[in-house]
């Protein structure tokens, strides 16, 4: 080293691998954030529209989680214990069998696995493959469960397959809302070719991949449908689940009763890394000590954050009434914005506080998230081509940031617009 101190994204840029994404759409250096802002190392001020990509949904640096993570680190607490037990282990257990399980008259095992989704959605997989004894798994277009080549097999979006560099096989897809009695007719044809799945995996909200929303009607014939062909019904909750539609699962009240729900993201509540499958007790049992393990999967802060979410947003309503509130105005301000976009055919889609604005034209929507961040506000990309903006705002985030960031919304696209 000569001496010299680097700067901005010099260091970033000569050290970093090629594959980092997102500090190419937020070319800035962050320093520090509280709730739904982050603040750059000029002193500039962002509203946080991407949220950690579903991690932040209880807004960053939160304060009750800090304090309860500080008590933690100074008593000595377990920081890692692969799956051994651990006080803080037991403590989320149990919070989360009393908030979330048995309100609801669910039954499930949890089974922590390595620290993020798509080890949890390949845990699941290899699970049900277990449990069925067959191979193929049907998944859906626009479909997005991880990076892994379980889960890659799974995702739809034809970019990151090409990275695998291997086939990608023993997925057989089809569309969101796909008539499921020609279904019928297929598996029924002995001649069809078609092989029964081992599991139906399924995101009720489709979030990376365009936010697509499924119909509860549809969803529920689908896991009846599931039933009559003898296969699992996996819920992939992972970016849509831990109270992000306004209520803590997607797909509450629905009595889909999944096979399997896979979660990550949200349940370590302070940005830190924990993936957990809820599986019944019959399937649960398929598995033997050890035969899926891995060295990140007794996560103590994670099992302390996500402690303290559960106990602070989830014993009462307060906080999914004020996420289907916020949700109801983020559908109407967007509903606004979709009017400014070129074209008419902007569309707006979404459930409690995730929503997408369609554009249908990639590049305006890559224009105006630019132009966003120049304004101060992070808002990511997503769908075809990136064409999908989507507002995943912290839960907690406050009503005159989100009025603010609706306003910075507004301006950006009027300005592309006038451009275009």
């Amino acid at each position: 080293m000569d001496g010299h101190t680097q700067t901005g994204l010099e260091t970033f840029d000569r050290w970093e691998s090629e594959v980092r994404g997102y500090v190419r759409t937020y070319p800035t250096v962050f320093k520090s954030a509280s709730n739904a802002r982050q603040v750059d190392e000029s002193g500039k001020s962002y509203i946080d529209f991407f949220g950690g990509a579903g991690v932040l949904n209880f807004g960053h640096n939160n304060p009750k989680m800090k304090q309860a993570l500080v008590e933690f680190i100074e008593a000595d607490g377990i920081p890692h214990s692969l799956d051994t037990a651990t006080t803080a282990k037991r403590d989320f257990l149990e919070a989360f069998a009393e908030i979330i399980l048995k309100p609801r008259g669910m039954d499930y095992r949890m089974q922590f696995t390595g620290p993020t989704g798509t080890n949890a959605v390949e845990a699941s997989l290899k699970l049900a493959r277990m449990v069925t004894g067959r191979t193929e798994i049907m998944a859906f277009t626009h479909g997005f469960h991880g990076m892994t080549l379980g889960s890659l097999s799974m995702t739809a979006n034809g970019y990151f397959r090409k990275a695998a560099g291997v086939p990608l096989n023993h997925a057989t897809r089809m569309s969101l809302e796909h008539p499921l009695d020609s279904l019928r007719a297929i598996y029924a044809d002995g001649s069809s070719g078609m092989e029964l799945p081992a599991a139906i995996l399924i995101e009720a909200v489709q979030c990376e991949g365009g936010v697509w929303v499924a119909s509860a009607e549809w969803l529920k014939e689908l896991r009846e449908f599931a039933r009559e062909i003898g296969a699992l019904f996996i819920l992939d909750d992972i970016q849509a689940g831990c109270g992000r539609t306004g209520s803590y699962f997607s797909t509450d009240g629905m009595d889909l009763d999944p096979d399997i729900i896979n979660l990550a993201k949200g349940i370590g509540g302070f940005g830190t890394p924990l993936a957990m499958n809820l599986i019944k007790p019959e399937h649960d049992r398929h598995w033997s000590p050890g035969q899926h393990t891995g060295t990140f999967r007794g996560q103590g802060f994670s099992f302390v954050a996500g402690r303290v979410a559960l106990e602070e947003y989830f014993r009462d309503e307060s906080l999914m009434d004020d996420v289907r509130r916020k949700g109801a105005i983020m559908a109407e301000r967007l509903q606004a914005a979709a009017k400014k976009v070129p074209g008419g055919k902007a569309e707006v889609r979404g459930r409690g506080m995730i929503h997408g604005l369609d554009t249908h034209h990639g590049e305006f929507t890559k224009a105006v998230i630019a132009e966003c961040f120049q304004r101060g506000l992070l808002m990511g990309g997503c769908g075809p081509a990136g064409r999908v903006m989507k507002c995943i705002p912290p839960l907690t985030t406050p009503e005159e940031d989100l009025n603010e960031a609706f306003d910075i919304l507004d301006t950006a696209i009027d300005a592309q617009a006038s451009l275009a």
